[in-house]
């Protein structure tokens, strides 16, 4: 696909962040020309600009009544969004098959273990729409009673889950119930990898889960060390904490199991290598990780009560979604370049919604990636857009193996006393897409260094370069794209 410029892409996602992703949506069962401006806006959205071209491949929307545009609650331009995109172009299928702990999966997407997969009739769905894998809900002799409500989240304007916080604990059917739908969905789908997740009280439990989840037909033992909301002293991230209690666990599950064994991390932690280097000694076959990470998500300050109020109380729990990603990210990195755990296959998980962030998973050592609050927002479709914007990346970079990847972005990563500190990379700004707005402006002086004047006639901002230093909190404010990084200089240059 041709280039796009950042400001034109800025503009789309904004417009597409109108959009309320409907189900069944009306725009597209309006549309005169046969596509799909409906999945133009969700791939968009999603950062898939090859599949949001894709959609609109058949459309004319500069021939036709904007039927789509009519029926929109939103009123969003989309043949305007269809006419902005780049012509779509053909593509060849990747493959983005991988073998992770030595099984074969038809890609690396999983459901993780959650909500999302708790039941046959909804993993079902999920894999017909294409995911390569489920990690089912944490099962247990211990069957738990939720709380109502148990969800709350932290959101910022147009986007409602930036950040999720949950209450629920291990699957709440029984323990024959669970066992069933592993089995039905081993057999009905032999082709897609089946991961038990399982937690145990004793080590004696987690030895005779371990011997049912093999006898179900699993693929992978997921041992959940680091749910942050078990109400069980001895269960969830109490474990994942404790490196005596790893260890036995661990090795009492690989009693139980000739498959290969995860140990699912608590970020709940100053150092996850500690007990990861444990749970490997111990005999387990890969990591993953994150878990959610303990929160309190606010406060009503009008009650004085926590979310989400169960008659008037809450409890510290689990916290997901994008805002955790950077600390996923960082946990990844730490296991992936720790020399104890090097080769350990990761799977990794954390505020993943895009192919892009997926990209990056990948890039710090994953070779497997979990998903659940995406869903939770958006629904199973996602996986629609992380292959194809999966599947454009790699044919763009001239990639044939998706193993390719997994690793490459370690390098990159350096200690903080090795960061070149005798150098300053520049903004540089775009007149041409400058709108005027000033934000730069007010960033630089009152959080930056004064470098930045405004002419208020004109709406356009100058960079005054003696007092730059290069911090580019500018680039990072301008809501159209329209600064980005320039030339880099040495610190005694006179290009300044």
């Amino acid at each position: 696909m041709a280039e796009m410029s950042r400001c034109i892409q800025i503009r789309l996602e904004q417009q597409a962040s109108q959009c309320m992703l409907c189900y069944d949506a009306p725009c597209t069962a309006a549309c005169d020309a046969d596509a799909d401006p409906a999945a133009m806006v969700r791939s968009i959205r999603f950062e898939n600009l090859f599949g949001a071209a894709e959609a609109m491949r058949t459309a004319d929307c500069a021939a036709c009544a904007h039927s789509c545009e009519n029926v929109c609650s939103k009123k969003i331009p989309l043949a305007e969004m269809a006419a902005t995109l780049p012509k779509a172009t053909a593509s060849k299928p990747a493959d983005l098959s991988i073998s992770f702990c030595g099984v074969p999966c038809i890609n690396p997407f999983f459901l993780s273990s959650s909500v999302v997969a708790s039941n046959y009739e909804m993993c079902a769905r999920a894999l017909e729409q294409g995911w390569g894998g489920i990690v089912f809900k944490t099962i247990g002799f211990y069957q738990p009673k939720e709380v109502s409500p148990r969800f709350d989240t932290v959101s910022r304007e147009g986007y409602p889950f930036l950040g999720f916080r949950n209450l629920e604990q291990i699957s709440d059917h029984t323990l024959e119930e669970n066992l069933e739908c592993l089995r039905r969905l081993k057999a009905n789908y032999p082709d897609r990898v089946i991961v038990a997740s399982i937690m145990g009280e004793t080590e004696d439990e987690w030895t005779r889960l371990a011997q049912m989840v093999t006898d179900a037909g699993c693929d992978i033992v997921e041992c959940n060390f680091s749910c942050p909301q078990m109400t069980v002293e001895g269960m969830g991230s109490d474990v994942g904490t404790n490196v005596q209690l790893v260890k036995a666990f661990t090795a009492a599950v690989k009693r139980g199991t000739t498959l290969p064994v995860l140990a699912k991390m608590t970020p709940n932690i100053t150092d996850m290598t500690v007990p990861a280097i444990a749970a490997v000694e111990a005999g387990a076959d890969g990591l993953a990780a994150i878990n959610t990470i303990k929160s309190i998500t606010g406060i009503d300050e009008e009650t004085m009560q926590a979310h989400p109020g169960v008659m008037g109380k809450t409890a510290v729990s689990g916290y997901s979604g994008k805002a955790v990603k950077p600390i996923a990210l960082r946990h990844i990195y730490d296991m992936a370049s720790c020399p104890e755990l090097k080769d350990i296959p990761i799977s990794g998980m954390g505020g993943i919604e895009t192919w892009r962030d997926a990209v990056q998973f990948l890039a710090l050592g994953c070779s497997n990636i979990q998903i659940t609050t995406a869903v939770m927002q958006y629904g199973y479709r996602i996986i629609t857009d992380l292959i194809g914007g999966l599947t454009d990346y790699m044919n763009r970079h001239g990639i044939t193996a998706l193993q390719e990847i997994v690793g490459t972005g370690l390098d990159a990563m350096t200690t903080p006393e090795k960061l070149n500190r005798s150098s300053v990379c520049y903004p540089k700004f775009l007149r041409q897409d400058c709108s005027g707005c000033g934000r730069c402006y007010i960033s630089c002086m009152d959080a930056g260094h004064q470098a930045i004047r405004f002419d208020t006639a004109a709406r356009k901002p100058t960079l005054i370069g003696k007092k730059c230093v290069g911090c580019l909190l500018c680039t990072l404010v301008c809501p159209v794209g329209a600064i980005t990084s320039g030339m880099r200089y040495s610190v005694d240059s006179e290009k300044r």
